[in-house]
């Protein structure tokens, strides 16, 4: 079967397509011919080499991926030949709480990833699809979606009524977006031009502010909420966009943390923080168990994730560097 390899250090000229020999399922584990991938920047920095620089080549790349179960190994029971299954993030990450020996079992880096058009994973590492969901939809769960869910459901306890800050418009944000919808939650979102402003207000914004135009957004978020700020800041810029944060978030309000597009060090206005008895999130993206109850809640209300454009998995390169130019509204998938 044909994979999608780093090979030799790192970089996008780096990849290579390779050949690698098929498996059979061993006990407790399944084969999925793959149909469809998506991106996460984590995959870009991970090619790169900036996401650990440490991490042991060769290896298949990207985490997130759907396919259709082809053969089951001895003992299987939880899926079935021809079911159409999405992988789990951190294989070992089933429920509760993260744990450093489960946050180890990551695919596409420590794992190989989903970059191969035969997967053999555990069982327990895969869960059932939502069946209104194209391939390519279906693809773009694993990550954006479970850490959306866990940043304002799991660990955010949103609710109706609540209002949520979501910025720009990447995957993570665009499904904190919707997830807030279906919530009955208010939702303010940052972006930085009048083309994404419109698609936000399309998928539901409330408000949309462009912090181009508005550096100091935090000071905007307190105007559009009568001074108090919003309940959960859905924090994705990291270092670069903290402190705008901390200016939007009411008091006994939360921040997830789920990204650092704009940095990761920075200082940090403590005084801020605890003054306001704000709540720092780290959100790790989330366990099977909350991917299966995020899947019943996308099947129960029709949600379609935002897909901007699908290459052939072959082309992965291609796809990696159009996710590095951030011009993407939603998902950049692949098609097998």
């Amino acid at each position: 079967m044909r994979v999608i390899e780093i090979q030799g250090g790192f970089g996008l000229d780096r990849l290579a397509l390779v050949e690698r020999p098929d498996r059979d399922p061993g006990p407790g584990e399944v084969v999925i011919a793959m149909r469809a991938a998506s991106l996460n920047y984590r995959d870009l920095m991970t090619v790169l080499g900036t996401y650990n620089p440490k991490q042991r080549l060769p290896l298949v790349p990207c985490s997130d991926g759907v396919g259709v179960v082809e053969a089951v190994g001895a003992g299987v029971d939880r899926v079935r030949v021809g079911d159409r299954v999405a992988t789990v993030f951190a294989q070992r990450w089933l429920g509760g709480e993260a744990t450093r020996e489960r946050a180890r079992s990551t695919l596409g880096g420590p794992l190989d990833g989903v970059l191969q058009e035969r997967l053999v994973l555990p069982a327990d590492g895969v869960v059932l699809v939502p069946s209104h969901l194209t391939d390519a939809e279906a693809a773009t769960l694993p990550c954006a979606a479970v850490t959306a869910w866990s940043a304002l459901v799991e660990q955010g306890q949103i609710r109706a009524g609540s209002t949520v800050l979501v910025q720009g418009s990447g995957g993570v944000s665009l499904f904190a977006l919707q997830f807030a919808k279906l919530a009955g939650a208010r939702v303010i979102a940052t972006t930085s031009s009048p083309e994404k402003a419109e698609r936000l207000r399309a998928l539901g914004a409330d408000e949309v502010i462009d912090y181009r135009e508005n550096p100091q957004w935090g000071a905007r978020v307190r105007e559009l909420t009568n001074g108090q700020g919003v309940d959960l800041v859905v924090e994705i810029g990291g270092a670069g966009t903290l402190a705008q944060s901390l200016a939007a978030v009411r008091f006994g309000g939360a921040i997830a943390l789920v990204g650092i597009l704009a940095g990761n060090a920075a200082e940090i206005p403590l005084t801020s923080i605890f003054m306001q008895n704000v709540r720092l999130l780290g959100i790790l993206v989330g366990s099977r168990d909350a991917f299966e109850a995020m899947n019943r809640a996308i099947a129960l209300h029709g949600l379609h994730p935002v897909v901007d454009s699908t290459y052939p998995w072959t082309e992965a390169r291609a796809a990696l560097e159009a996710l590095g130019t951030g011009r993407h509204i939603g998902k950049i998938t692949l098609g097998f």
